[in-house]
This record gives structure tokens, sequence and C-alpha cells, in this order.
């Protein structure tokens, strides 16, 4: 059961406080969020098709 709500929960707070999160990443980093949530989506999509291929 758990397994099921904690992931939930910080999926929820990222959600919340993504604003918060991403000026924070910008300020750091100064990269802006969108990029790294594509770059991190394509790599995804890669590894899944890479994963289906073999």
């Amino acid at each position: 059961m758990i397994k099921f709500i904690l992931p939930t929960i910080i999926i929820f707070l990222i959600v919340l406080y993504w604003e918060k999160i991403n000026e924070i990443i910008f300020k750091k980093f100064n990269v802006k969020m969108k990029y790294i949530s594509v770059f991190i989506i394509l790599l995804l999509l890669i590894v899944i098709s890479i994963l289906l291929y073999f």
C-alpha cells in the first residue's frame, strides 16, 4: 500500500510547488526547468525504445 501512496504524495508535492522548484533551479544553475524536463522525457523515450528493440 505504501508503494502506491508515497509516489502519489511525491508527485502531488512536485506539482504543487512546481513554480518554486523551477525558480530555485533557475537561480542555482541558470537553466530553465522546461529544458531539463524535455531532456529527461527524450532520454526516457530513447531508453524505452532501446529496451523494446532488444
